[in-house]
């Protein structure tokens, strides 16, 4: 959930047989083929894994093959579930939403293959285009001058509308994604919740003070819309002034677009998100009721915010418990720093 500055990662070898390139290639080249049985005359190139997000491993492989429809190049991106992860999510939703989102305008990776359940990469993966662009999690406060800033702060604002704006009925996603039954906001306190009683070690009263004013608090919602769950810069690619592609669908569900607003407005994400003095919290939810026609109720947006934070910490609950059990190698101390800025929020006047 972090920023994802991609650096080239060394290969591995474990056994002592191969590395974890070739393996890679291996059941890559294996899901091709079955996947498409007249392929054949397989090359691999540029093969190279990145340090990205914090629950998956990214591959950069170039791959080319003859089959009856003739010669094959995919510039491709394998996202491979990491064998310790902060966030249990599906494979075959995450595969849906980028099939779904090929028809709209929303830039997102087109999907080929999926392995689910490992079989031919030994743990659940996707495999995607590699879209054009670079990852710069603070290209807000970058080295661009600020109207280029300026522009990529309501272009992302653009695009979280027009993700709110696909018609998830219209592209099948109510098959695959649960429809809320209940207020959005507290199909998601419950689910997190869950999570945070899943992987917690040890008390900590205020993160279950902040519960309590949650679900005493938690809001209706205007619409459900098609949300993506992480939305911020460093899930996303940058060519020029323009935004490349959002990536990182994982956690895409739906529920209540003040959920993607709450994030970005969320004051401890200011400088991902905003630009002091031009582009802050009042420029981004005009904008963006221009742009949808909604109408943002402050009280529900700052429930958002501080529900937003209480879900980073449970996140990072999530990296402690996976380094005691030895499944994560990263060290993560207890989310306390989150602890002022959510007593502020819910103190503030709505």
């Amino acid at each position: 959930m972090d920023g994802q500055v991609f650096t080239r990662q060394a290969d591995t070898v474990k056994g002592g047989t191969s590395t974890a390139s070739e393996r890679v290639v291996a059941g890559l080249q294996a899901m091709i083929m079955d996947a498409i049985p007249t392929a054949h005359q397989f090359a691999f190139t540029g093969v190279e894994r990145y340090a990205g997000g914090l629950s998956r491993e990214n591959w950069s492989i170039d791959a080319t093959w003859v089959d009856t429809a003739g010669a094959q190049s995919r510039h491709l991106m394998l996202m491979r579930d990491a064998s310790g992860t902060l966030l249990d999510t599906d494979r075959k939703r995450e595969f849906a939403v980028l099939k779904a989102l090929e028809a709209t305008s929303v830039p997102a990776p087109k999907a080929y293959w999926m392995d689910d359940d490992g079989h031919w990469l030994g743990t659940p993966s996707l495999v995607m285009d590699r879209m054009p662009g670079r990852c710069e999690y603070l290209v807000l406060n970058g080295a661009l001058p600020l109207d280029a800033r300026l522009k990529l702060g309501r272009g992302f604002t653009e695009l979280m509308a027009n993700i709110h704006a696909v018609d998830w009925r219209a592209r099948g996603l109510d098959t695959v994604l649960d429809v809320p039954t209940d207020s959005p906001s507290r199909v998601e306190l419950a689910h997190w919740d869950a999570e945070y009683r899943r992987v917690q070690l040890e008390p900590h009263p205020e993160l279950d003070y902040v519960l309590a004013w949650l679900g005493l608090n938690a809001p209706k919602a205007q619409a459900i819309v098609l949300v993506h769950g992480d939305f911020k810069p460093g899930n996303a690619l940058i060519e020029g002034e323009h935004i490349s592609a959002k990536l990182d669908w994982e956690t895409a569900h739906l529920g209540d677009p003040l959920e993607d607003l709450g994030w970005v407005t969320n004051s401890v994400r200011k400088r991902e998100h905003q630009i002091a003095g031009v582009w802050e919290r009042e420029q981004i939810v005009a904008t963006y009721t221009a742009l949808t026609g909604r109408s943002v109720n402050e009280a529900a947006l700052r429930w958002w915010n501080v529900f937003s934070c209480w879900k980073l910490a449970i996140i990072q609950l999530t990296a402690v418990s996976e380094f005691v059990a030895g499944r994560y190698d990263r060290v993560f101390q207890t989310p306390s720093w989150l602890y002022r800025p959510m007593f502020q929020m819910m103190e503030s006047p709505a």
